[in-house]
C-alpha cells in the first residue's frame, strides 16, 4: 500500500524498506588513480625536442585508430547517411532494434536453437561502459550484495582493477605463474572462491578475456569453456567473456554458437559476452560495444541505462555498416598489418633471446628483468620514461597493470611491420644501454 505525505513533508523516492543502507565504507576505500595509459606517449615529445627530425615509435597504443588507419572512410560515410535517415531523436537504452538484429543475424549469425535473439543484445558506449554495466548486474543479480568479488588474472588490464572497485566490488587476482602467462586453471578459480569465503564474501563474477590485455595470451575455446564451467560449479555467479580483440588474429575469430552450445540452457543463464569495434575496426573514439546477455540481465541493464548512459546512434550505425560489409572485410586494414607485425616481432624476440608472451590480438608482454637488475631499478615504471625520452619508443610498463608485472613491458604491435621492427630495435637499444 502506498503512503502519501503532505506536500510540506520531505519524502523518500522509494519506500523506507527499500532505502539504500547507510555505510561509511566510501571513506575507507583506496583512492582510484587516473589511468596513465593516456599519458604514456607524451614522453615522446621530450625525445623529439632532444633529437629534432628523428623518428619516434609508439608501441604503447591499444588504438588502431591512432597507430593504423582506423575505421575506413566508406563505413563512416555510410554511418553518417544512416544517421541522417534515422534522425536525432532519442533511441532506446539498448540502442535500436535494427542494431540488435544486426548483431545477432549479420555479425554472430546466431543459431536460433540456442534461445539467443535480438532481445539478448545491449548496445553500450564502448567497452568500459559495457563492463561497468556487467559488474553492476553481477553484484545485484548474483548474490545481491556489494563487497563481493570479481576475479581477474594476476596481471589484468588496468580498468579491470578499478572498474569493479568503483561500483562496490572487490577485485581478486587469481593464482597464476608468468611461465603460463598467468592463465587461470580450474584449481586457481576454486582457490579464489574459497579465499573469498574466508572473509565472508562470494564471487559475483569471473572475467575471461581472450586474447588477453595486457599479455596477449590466447587460450583455446575448449579451455575457455572448461574454465567457465569450473567457475560456475564452484559458485561463481556469472562468467563474462571479453572478446574485444578476437578478430585480430590469423586464425578464426570466436564462434558464439560453438561456445554457447557447449553449455546447458541453465548454464547459459549465467554467461555474458562482450565484443565491439574499438580494437578490430580501430573505432576507439566511436565508442561502440555490445553485450550478449541472459534475458533477465539484459532487462536489468536496460532499465538502469535508461537513467544513465545510452549509446549514440552514430556508434551503432558504424557497427551496422561494418557488419553489412562483412566484418572480416571491414576490419582488414587493422587485422592484416597487425597479423604481419606479429610474425616479424616474434622472429625479432626469438633472435634476441627475449622471454615473452605473445598470442593473438595487439600485444606482446616482454620480460626485461635482467636489464632492470643491471640498472638497479625496482620495476618498469622508470624504464618506460627512460625509453620514451632517451630512445624515442613508448611502451607500457608492466607494473601499471599490477605489481606482478613489474619486470615486464607491454609492447603493442598494432602498427605496420616496418614500424613494429623499428620500435623493437629501439627497445633493444634502450635496454642494452642499461648494461654495464
Amino acid at each position: 500500500m502506498t503512503t502519501y505525505y503532505p506536500n510540506d513533508v520531505p519524502t523518500y523516492a522509494v519506500p523506507e524498506a527499500n532505502l539504500a543502507p547507510v555505510s561509511d565504507h566510501l571513506t575507507r576505500l583506496a583512492p582510484i588513480p587516473p589511468s596513465r595509459m593516456f599519458l604514456i606517449n607524451k614522453s615522446l615529445k621530450v625525445y623529439q625536442e632532444k633529437y629534432p627530425g628523428q623518428p619516434v615509435f609508439d608501441a604503447s597504443q591499444g588504438d588502431g585508430g591512432a597507430s593504423l588507419p582506423g575505421v575506413p572512410r566508406e563505413i563512416l560515410e555510410r554511418a553518417a547517411q544512416m544517421q541522417i535517415e534515422h534522425g536525432t531523436a532519442y533511441d532506446m537504452p539498448f540502442g535500436t532494434d535494427s542494431f540488435r538484429k544486426s548483431v545477432i543475424e549479420k555479425y554472430w549469425k546466431v543459431d536460433s536453437s540456442l534461445g539467443i535473439g535480438p532481445g539478448n543484445v545491449v548496445g553500450t558506449a564502448g567497452g568500459r561502459d559495457a563492463l561497468v554495466k556487467a559488474y553492476q548486474a553481477m553484484l545485484a543479480l548474483g548474490h545481491g550484495r556489494t563487497g563481493d568479488v570479481v576475479i581477474v588474472s594476476r596481471v589484468p588490464w588496468i580498468s579491470y582493477n578499478w572498474g569493479p572497485y568503483g561500483i562496490g566490488a572487490n577485485v581478486l587476482y587469481a593464482p597464476g605463474t608468468p611461465e603460463e602467462g598467468w592463465a587461470y586453471s580450474p584449481e586457481s578459480l576454486r582457490a579464489c572462491v574459497e579465499f573469498a569465503a574466508r572473509s565472508g564474501r562470494k564471487v559475483a563474477g569471473l572475467v575471461i578475456t581472450c586474447p588477453d590485455n595486457p599479455t596477449g595470451l590466447t587460450i583455446s575455446v575448449e579451455r575457455q569453456v572448461s574454465l567457465a564451467k569450473a567457475a560456475l560449479e564452484a559458485g561463481v555467479a556469472y562468467v563474462l567473456f571479453d572478446w574485444m580483440y578476437h578478430y585480430v588474429t590469423d586464425e578464426k575469430p570466436m564462434d558464439l554458437n560453438q561456445v554457447l552450445g557447449a553449455f546447458t540452457p541453465e548454464e547459459r543463464k549465467r554467461l555474458m559476452v562482450l565484443d565491439g569495434i574499438t580494437k578490430s575496426l580501430g573505432g576507439s573514439n566511436i565508442r561502440n560495444c555490445h553485450l550478449i546477455l541472459p534475458q533477465d540481465v539484459a532487462n536489468f541493464i536496460v532499465a538502469r541505462a535508461s537513467h544513465s548512459v545510452m549509446p549514440s546512434f552514430y556508434s551503432l550505425a558504424v557497427a551496422m555498416a561494418a557488419y553489412e560489409m562483412g566484418y572480416g572485410n571491414a576490419a582488414r586494414t587493422i587485422i592484416e598489418p597487425t597479423n604481419a607485425s606479429r610474425i616479424v616481432l616474434r622472429e625479432f624476440l626469438d633472435q634476441n633471446k627475449f622471454k615473452y608472451i605473445i598470442g593473438k590480438g595487439y600485444y606482446a608482454f616482454i620480460h626485461v628483468g635482467k636489464w632492470l637488475e643491471a640498472k638497479g631499478w625496482q620495476d618498469t615504471e622508470t624504464l618506460g620514461q627512460y625509453l620514451a625520452e632517451d630512445f624515442g619508443v613508448a611502451i607500457v610498463p608492466g607494473v601499471y597493470f599490477s605489481q606482478y608485472g613489474g619486470d615486464w613491458v607491454r609492447f603493442s604491435y598494432a602498427t605496420p611491420p616496418e614500424r613494429t621492427l623499428g620500435a623493437a630495435q629501439r627497445l633493444l637499444d634502450g635496454l642494452n644501454s642499461l648494461l654495464p
